[in-house]
């Protein structure tokens, strides 16, 4: 299924990352749903920047079962058949802030909890919501969001790191359930994006430090996230589920 031809849920989709990946498949042409929790405004923003025929903004909080279902019955709705591409960007209850993160000592379950809820709980939700449509279509793309903190913890953001470790686990068993009916499942890592709400705490000396490190010599923007996230909602990824793809510009070779 071509990119404009596709219903594509990005949720926490009003700003940063999520409104970068919304405004991208709005490009091509996509009919855009953008999930928010409270960014009401800029959400519509958004929406009104790609087009009021082709994308609309829908409340919700992905962590809770029924209002994830809710989301997708308004966009089917709307927009008058299911979504068939789900992209699961919401970042929930957190800042990258490396002076101040809870180290090994004061980091507590919470938590982790509250991350793993906002990663895979979340995700879960999405996916269910998603599947029956996207089964009845024999279509469906599932594209969730990691870091590449995963393969390489340069800052130990515990709680944070976890989650999307698991993350990771949940997407490689999920394309795997799910590739009979021509779902695919896959991750897409940055690094530390420049610059988004979440990494607004991040000193400037940090960026420098990553540009240096990083073999094409620049930070990832979330432009460039978003460009890559494009390909796994294409046709060229058909043969492809299950994988995570590191965006950050070589800075992490896995």
């Amino acid at each position: 299924m071509q990119i404009s031809d596709q219903i594509v849920l990005v949720t926490g989709g009003s700003r940063g990352l999520g409104a970068a990946i919304a405004k991208a498949f709005g490009r091509e042409g996509a009919k855009v749903v953008i999930n928010y929790y409270s960014s009401k405004e800029l959400a519509e923003e958004v929406a009104a920047e790609i087009g009021k025929d082709k994308a609309i903004a829908i409340q919700g909080d992905v962590r809770v079962k029924e209002e994830v279902e809710g989301i997708f019955r308004k966009a089917e709705k709307h927009f008058g058949r299911p979504v068939t591409t789900v992209v699961n960007n919401a970042l929930v209850g957190f800042k990258f802030d490396a002076a101040n993160r809870k180290d090994s000592s004061a980091v507590s379950w919470e938590d982790y909890h509250i991350q793993l809820e906002g990663s895979v709980k979340a995700s879960l939700n999405t996916v269910q919501a998603a599947r029956k449509g996207m089964a009845e279509a024999g279509y469906g793309r599932v594209i969730n969001i990691g870091t590449n903190l995963v393969q390489n913890p340069v800052v130990a953001y515990h709680d944070y790191n976890t989650g999307k470790a698991a993350l990771l686990g949940f997407t490689r068993s999920m394309a795997k359930d799910l590739g009979p009916d021509n779902i695919t499942v896959n991750m897409v890592s940055g690094g530390l994006l420049e610059k988004t709400d979440a990494s607004a705490a991040t000193p400037d000396e940090v960026f420098q430090i990553i540009k240096d490190s990083t073999p094409l010599q620049k930070v990832t923007t979330p432009e460039d996230m978003a460009d890559a996230i494009l390909f796994f909602a294409s046709p060229w990824s058909r043969s492809v589920t299950g994988q995570n793809l590191v965006v950050d510009g070589g800075l992490v070779m896995d």
